[in-house]
């Protein structure tokens, strides 16, 4: 089996917030994160494909197409939006990097034009990151 994996890049901002708790427990639960003005982030995400490489291309698959499925599905969405108002795949979800990522993995897990969606990592700074590898 071999893996390969495309980076991309975005920037959105949002807000931690639970509208059923108050002010208080959000405050102490997501911390600087629940700021009523919300904050932004450098997002970036990596998306590994695994499959068999082609004899004939010598590709698991071509990155060319990876890389329009990626910003199709999800840049074109996220790239400067507000996560919490303006992304469909994240209405009604709190936009934590871990939700994000399964949300990004379920816009892409069925439009892999070769192989198949192994993982999803999201950065969200340098330090902090999520892998997402679906359901088992």
């Amino acid at each position: 089996m071999t893996y390969v994996t495309r980076r991309e890049h975005f920037s959105a901002g949002h807000r931690l917030f639970r509208p059923d708790w108050d002010d208080r427990r959000n405050e102490e639960v997501f911390g600087k994160c629940s700021n009523p003005a919300g904050h932004g982030h450098n997002y970036y995400v990596e998306v590994t494909v695994a499959g068999d490489v082609d004899p004939e291309t010598g590709y698991v698959l071509d990155l060319k197409e990876l890389k329009s499925v990626i910003q199709s599905r999800v840049l074109a969405l996220v790239d400067h939006k507000n996560l919490n108002t303006d992304v469909p795949f994240l209405h009604g979800v709190l936009p934590t990097t871990e939700n994000i990522a399964i949300g990004i993995w379920k816009q892409l897990v069925d439009h892999i034009p070769q192989g198949r969606l192994y993982q999803v990592r999201l950065f969200e700074t340098e330090k902090n990151f999520v892998d997402y590898r679906g359901e088992d």
